[in-house]
Formats: structure tokens, sequence, C-alpha cells
């Protein structure tokens, strides 16, 4: 891989084709109103801002907006566009880069979660999304609902994209949860081929990761104009929001969850952000719970009992 990731010169030069439906004001203006609303006059964070697709009209709708991005041949193209002396762009790996201060919204665009090729690097985007945003304040993603109905039973590849000036086929491993995305790109020159790894991910998986970052699910929907997710959608646009947790004395946040002596466990958003409810709950036995949330991985989870169950 190459030191600006898999978006070096030669696909960053390609990048903003104005025949490409993804840059188009169909595809990019519903994406923008979603997020002026969900940054609610707050700053918004871009991972993998890339050449400022997103984040340039975001910016001129008013939002302050900063970004992360791994590959300088796409911010340099950010750069040359009128507006981008608004927008601060941090160079690194979204999974770790830090960027100073905090931010309402926090947004990761266009399957690019799926460039994460690990488990532990997509966990890892969770946790320095949540760690940027303020309580109240949401992450979301846009990406593709895995394609696996469409594919035969032992078959590798799918074809995504046939078309007059590009043809898509996606190299699917799933075994590993991965795939290989083709891409061929023909004009008069010529047939131009290109690939890039991904690690597909479906929904469920996600709000796990979401979970284990402190956050919740705030809305799913099946596209940027906010129509329903179902099970015909092809991609689905997620929103999870960081909690702000009203906690008691002696008590502890645990991912999206309130632990204390005698409260036991009170998943956030019920009886009142974290508030005991009125009726009984279990209680945390000691040693029941044994998690390390500062790893990849989780070294053991045992289960939360009553104080009855002995």
């Amino acid at each position: 891989m190459h030191d600006d990731g898999y978006f070096d010169e030669v696909i960053a030069s390609g990048y903003d084709d104005p025949v490409d439906f993804m840059n188009t004001s169909a595809a990019i203006d519903p994406a923008v109103d979603c997020l002026v609303d969900l940054a609610a006059g707050g700053r918004a964070l871009e991972f993998a801002i890339g050449t400022g697709r997103i984040g340039l009209p975001l910016s001129r709708r008013g939002v302050e907006v900063h970004g992360i991005e791994l590959s300088r041949a796409m911010v340099e193209r950010l750069q040359a566009k009128v507006g981008a002396e608004a927008i601060d762009v941090t160079i690194g790996d979204m999974t770790s880069t830090r960027v100073d201060g905090s931010f309402s919204l926090v947004y990761l665009v266009y399957n690019t979660i799926g460039n994460l090729t690990t488990q532990a690097g997509q966990v890892a985007c969770f946790r320095n999304a949540s760690e940027h945003l303020v309580p109240g304040g949401c992450f979301v993603i846009e990406v593709g609902v895995p394609d696996l109905q469409r594919l035969p039973k032992g078959e590798t590849f799918l074809v995504f994209d046939f078309g007059e000036r590009h043809i898509g086929i996606d190299e699917y491993d799933v075994v590993n949860q991965g795939l290989i995305s083709h891409h061929y790109d023909i004009d008069g020159e010529g047939i131009r081929g290109s690939s890039g790894p991904f690690r597909y991910v479906w929904p469920s998986e996600l709000d796990l990761m979401a979970e284990m970052a402190g956050l919740r699910l705030r809305h799913r929907w099946g596209d940027w104009d906010r129509q329903p997710f179902t099970k015909l959608s092809d991609k689905h646009v997620s929103v999870w929001e960081k909690p702000a947790a009203h906690r008691q004395e002696g008590e502890t946040q645990v991912g999206s969850f309130i632990v204390g002596r005698e409260a036991g466990a009170v998943p956030l958003g019920a009886a009142g952000e974290g508030h005991r409810p009125p009726l009984p709950c279990p209680t945390v036995l000691p040693g029941l719970l044994n998690t390390d949330f500062r790893s990849d991985r989780v070294v053991e989870r045992r289960c939360l009992r009553s104080a009855a169950i002995r």
C-alpha cells in the first residue's frame, strides 16, 4: 500500500469525475442537507475528507468543518478548490489521529468504513469518533449493505456496474468477510484498471462497535433523504449518539451502560437517560464483569446477574 493509502495520485486525479453520480448535486445535496441538521449549529469533523466532495458544500452552508485524511494526493485537490481555506485538514489515520477540540458531528461517507480492512481498525474508528464528540453529538456512517444475497453459492465474483465508461466487479472472500473491488474505466485512450480491498460489515456489527465506543443508535435510514431502511435497501445511513449520561453517586459508565452497586446495569436511554428505573434491577456481583474496553479485544465478559442468582 502507498503512503497515501489506497488513494494515491492515480486515484485522486480522477476522483472528482463530474460524470460520476457521486459527484452530482443529486447525490451531494441530500447528504449535506442531512448533515447540516445533525450538526445542529455545532462543529463537524469528517473522517477521510478526501477532495472535499461533502466537506466543502457543508462548509458553505455555514458549518465549521475540519477533516482527517490519510492521502496527501486527495488533500492537494481539496486545497486547490474555492473555499478550502475555511477547512482545517489534519493528515493522518482516522482510527487514531486526534484533532483539537470537540465536535457535535463526526461523519464518514461513501463506504469508507470498509477501507479499514480489519475489525480492529473499524472498532478503533468508532472509538476515535466517540472521543471527538461532545455529549449529545453524533457519529454518522454511510455504507452499502453487503450484497451477498446476489452471490450464488460457491461463487466469488459479482458484477455491480456495467456501463459504457465503467465496469465494476466485486471479488468476495466470505470466509474472512472481505472483498476486493475491481474498477475498469473506459475512455478514448483505452481501459484503466484499479483495485481496492474492503472489509464489508453488517449494520448489527456496526451497532456493536458503537456500543463498545459508548454510542447508541439514534437513526438508521435507507439513504440521505431519510427514507426508511428496509430489507430491500442497498445501503444505509446510520446515526449513533454519544449520550449525555446522568449518573448518581457511586455509578460509572461502561460502554453504553450505567453500572452501580445497587442499580446494576441500566441501558442509557431507558428510564430517563440512565436514572434508576422504578422496578428492581439486577445488581453487579463482584467479579462478574471483567471487560477491557481499552483494547481491541474483549478479554472476558460475564453476564450481569441478580444477587438472587447464586
